[in-house]
């Protein structure tokens, strides 16, 4: 069985940050509101090997520390970590082989976005923050079992589809988020929700009014290219 110890000292000083980053935006999750008890899970790619630190499985988020988090290979084998990792190991592992450019991977059952999930339906691109962020509506996946790389598969088939956006809602089940890093795939699932609350809201009063594709295309541009500081 390969150990950390068998990794060059470069591989044990990132898994050391990464660590401490995973750790930290667990309490983020809680922060924002999207996790109760022991549900949801944060994991981040290393750039230095083919390694992930991912969140153990059923801790309360008040216990977790660097240490507690959990190192895999990327076909989900432990590496290090004295608890076992997260139920969605298998699909965490599964999306960073299969997303190359995919570095940080976060799954919530925060309330509004799961019950879109629940519902089977997709967030309607219905405002401006929502072609910024996602370029497009926030797609439904299917629904699929947890314990394997399923839900994984089921991710990456369903963003291949909507190459924008950096969410998915697993149907039956809740959101799944990706990014650059691990800060970048929870402030996507803050996004989430927040859209996911705010379109429902709108939903309420009416109905969601969409936003035509070439003005969602041109929001999208001038957010990810123009917006904030360069």
């Amino acid at each position: 069985m390969v150990s950390l110890a068998d990794y060059s000292d470069v591989v044990r000083a990132e898994v050391k940050q990464v660590r401490e980053v995973v750790a930290g935006l667990h309490e983020q999750l809680l922060q924002w509101g999207l996790v109760v008890w022991t549900a949801g899970n944060v994991s981040q790619r290393l750039h230095s090997a083919d390694l992930m630190v991912i969140k153990p499985s059923g801790v309360r988020y008040e216990f977790l520390t660097p240490q507690s988090m959990v190192v895999t290979d990327l076909q989900g084998h432990v590496v290090d970590g004295e608890q076992e990792p997260s139920s969605d190991t298998a699909s965490h592992a599964y999306i960073y082989r299969h997303m190359p450019d995919v570095f940080g991977v976060v799954h919530t059952h925060s309330t509004y976005a799961t019950a879109w999930a629940a519902a089977g339906r997709q967030i309607p691109c219905a405002l401006t923050m929502m072609g910024d962020e996602f370029g497009g509506p926030v797609p439904v996946g299917p629904f699929r079992l947890i314990g394997s790389e399923a839900i994984g598969r089921g991710v990456v088939e369903t963003l291949a589809r909507y190459p924008k956006s950096p969410a998915v809602l697993m149907r039956n089940h809740g959101p799944f988020t990706v990014g650059g890093d691990a800060e970048s795939a929870v402030k996507a699932a803050a996004m989430t929700e927040e859209v996911a609350r705010t379109v429902w809201a709108a939903e309420q009063l009416g109905g969601a009014v969409e936003i035509a594709q070439k003005d969602i295309d041109s929001l999208n541009d001038r957010y990810q290219n123009v917006y904030g500081q360069h």
